[in-house]
């Protein structure tokens, strides 16, 4: 396929610079997939399954309860990890304790 990208106008360009793009991911995809197949069929044929050979492990996280529920909407919660919501923020800056809030 010859294509003169001379005579080519900026919106062809970058249409041909997309499909190139999607192209080449879609390939890559493709590469992995198979040797995905490849390794666990590979892995199978010796007895064991691809996540046993890595050390890869199908570990869920448990479900945290709530610690902390804002008094004016009890249906906001916060756990206490991560990110402290608007309402702890807020509340701290009016002079309150994060202890306040306990459930």
């Amino acid at each position: 396929m010859n294509i003169d990208i001379e005579k080519l106008s900026l919106k062809e360009l970058k249409d041909l610079r997309n499909q190139v793009e999607k192209a080449i991911n879609s390939f890559e995809e493709r590469r992995k997939a198979a040797a995905l197949v490849e390794l666990e069929e590979a892995a199978k044929k010796l007895g064991f399954s691809l996540s046993e050979l890595t050390g890869a492990s199908a570990k869920k996280r448990k479900a945290v309860a709530p610690k902390y529920a804002n008094p004016a909407d009890p249906s906001q919660t916060w756990t206490g990890r991560g990110r402290r919501p608007r309402w702890v923020v807020e509340a701290e800056a009016a002079g309150k304790k994060v202890e306040d809030f306990l459930i």
